[in-house]
């Protein structure tokens, strides 16, 4: 397989666009942040979390951050039409029309997931890749993992930044933060437990789940995902 093949053959001299449409799952402190952004820059394809594309979208002022931009300023939960808006918004987008996309963060709920069906019924999502790690493993990671308060990059007690828990990226303050308390932490597994689970019955039955080992090196996990893509025959052409 290799780690960076399919990247480098598919994007020679042929005219074939390398590229990928997948959703990726997991618990939190399962690594979807990480992997997506190995597996975006593998593929040649925009990572799409939902948090990135709300800030965007209020950025841009579209019709759906303005709308989820009032809930957010109320401190209220945005509904699933906003999210999926916000989402459409994104998808319609040349880069991933013409290339794909990895998506973070939703589909959270089966009702997302029907909706991102339809939008996508001319060119649909290629996988749906489960990130398995056991929740007492998540625990640890989330327990021991430290954050910059201005870029949000994480860190973790094991591997701190180079100078005094200064991030070495933009030289914020990297903090434990409140809620990565074991109790809210566990509080949220439940909460992402209750929603999910329906989820992974969803994409099972539909033959476009893929569990994925998610223990070990950054490294070794893109690698199985990436094997995982390519033993179903993805990870080519787009579009």
């Amino acid at each position: 397989m290799g780690g960076g093949a399919v990247a480098g053959s598919n994007h020679g001299g042929h005219g074939v666009i390398p590229g990928v449409r997948l959703v990726i799952l997991g618990r939190q402190g399962a690594g979807k942040g990480t992997q997506c952004t190995r597996l975006a820059r593998h593929y040649i394809v925009p990572h799409i979390s939902t948090g990135d594309i709300l800030r965007a979208a209020f950025k841009e002022g579209t019709d759906f951050g303005r709308k989820a931009q009032e809930y957010m300023s109320r401190g209220d939960l945005l509904p699933d039409d906003i999210i999926i808006g916000v989402v459409g918004e994104r998808l319609v987008k040349d880069d991933t029309r013409t290339r794909g996309y990895i998506l973070d963060g939703f589909p959270r709920t089966v009702g997302q997931a029907e909706a991102l069906a339809e939008l996508t019924s001319e060119a649909p999502i290629d996988l749906a890749i489960d990130l398995e790690v056991p929740e007492d493993i998540v625990l640890l990671r989330i327990s021991n993992r430290r954050v910059c308060v201005d870029c949000g990059t994480n860190y973790s007690v094991q591997a701190p930044p180079r100078y005094d828990w200064i991030c070495d990226v933009c030289g914020g303050d990297v903090v434990h933060r409140e809620d990565d308390t074991p109790d809210a932490v566990r509080k949220r597994l439940d909460l992402y437990s209750k929603e999910t689970e329906p989820l992974i019955a969803y994409f099972e039955q539909l033959r476009m789940l893929v569990g994925v080992d998610g223990i070990g090196s950054a490294d070794e996990v893109t690698q199985r995902i990436v094997h995982a893509i390519e033993s179903r025959g993805r990870g080519g052409v787009v579009g």
